[in-house]
């Protein structure tokens, strides 16, 4: 089961649930898709197949290789792109996306409306703010919010192993009377932290809550503010990264290298 086949199984399992359909697209813009193409990527240009159906033309992409493997029941030509930038690049293009049709249970047929909500979805940038706390106090959050908000928090944090040692979610009152709630993450180092406030932002907007606001700050772990907000908080423990060999990594493949993305045609 991948994390996209456990989103698809609880979307599934309650089809009227609209956070479980939320929490599908956000597995889908995380994950690492194998993407069919018509022949082998040429530079920096990949082609994929697109197939003509009655509902539309669509593009073919699996979450596991041995998916799109098993759905061609031969050697074939693919890409491995984020869900997010294969979305990127079919919006607005009248192309829908096929994920691990007749290979699996969470197969499904993404309209290109979908994928246009997505990728709009995904372009929704934190905005940068600040404000001086006057008291932080536990998390005054209903059982319900908290509910989809940690699920949401929990996957996030499966992409940010390593980059911080844990998260501390705690209520706020500032100086100017607002009161709120903060997301402080301890020991993330500078270059990392737009890309964690990016991803709480996205996960706040796939929990399905409406007009939901939080606050993201990063603090060393011997900041005094840190132990101020122990005091109060719900601990989120980040996962350990896993241990790997140590290599030096030159990406070449088309979608690898971030500072130059594929080109599609």
């Amino acid at each position: 089961m991948t994390p996209f086949d456990r989103a698809h199984a609880a979307m599934e399992a309650a089809p009227q649930d609209d956070r479980a359909r939320l929490a599908v697209y956000d597995r889908l813009a995380d994950a690492e898709l194998f993407v069919l193409l018509e022949h082998e990527p040429e530079d920096d240009t990949i082609t994929p197949q697109v197939f003509e159906t009655e509902d539309g033309d669509f593009v073919l992409a699996f979450d596991l290789e041995e998916r799109l493997t098993a759905f061609t029941g031969a050697p074939a030509p693919y890409a491995a792109l984020p869900g997010r930038v294969i979305a990127q690049y079919l919006a607005g293009e009248g192309v829908g996306l096929g994920i691990n049709l007749g290979v699996a249970t969470s197969a499904m047929l993404l309209p290109p409306e979908a994928l246009d909500w997505l990728t709009d979805t995904l372009t929704h940038a934190p905005q940068a703010a600040a404000g001086r706390p006057a008291a932080f106090h536990a998390p005054a959050l209903p059982p319900g919010v908290l509910g989809a908000l940690l699920p949401a928090f929990e996957a996030k944090f499966e992409q940010l192993a390593g980059l911080a040692s844990h998260a501390l979610l705690v209520g706020v009152t500032y100086d100017d009377g607002r009161r709120g709630h903060v997301l402080a993450f301890l020991g993330a180092p500078a270059a990392a932290q737009p890309g964690i406030a990016k991803a709480m932002a996205e996960a706040l907007a796939f929990s399905g809550l409406e007009a939901g606001e939080l606050d993201v700050t990063f603090l060393a772990p011997g900041d005094p503010a840190a132990e101020a907000l122990l005091a109060q908080a719900l601990v989120l423990h980040l996962p350990e990264p896993e241990p790997e060999e140590v290599q030096e990594l030159k990406p070449t493949a088309p979608g690898m290298d971030p500072a130059k993305p594929p080109i599609l045609r």
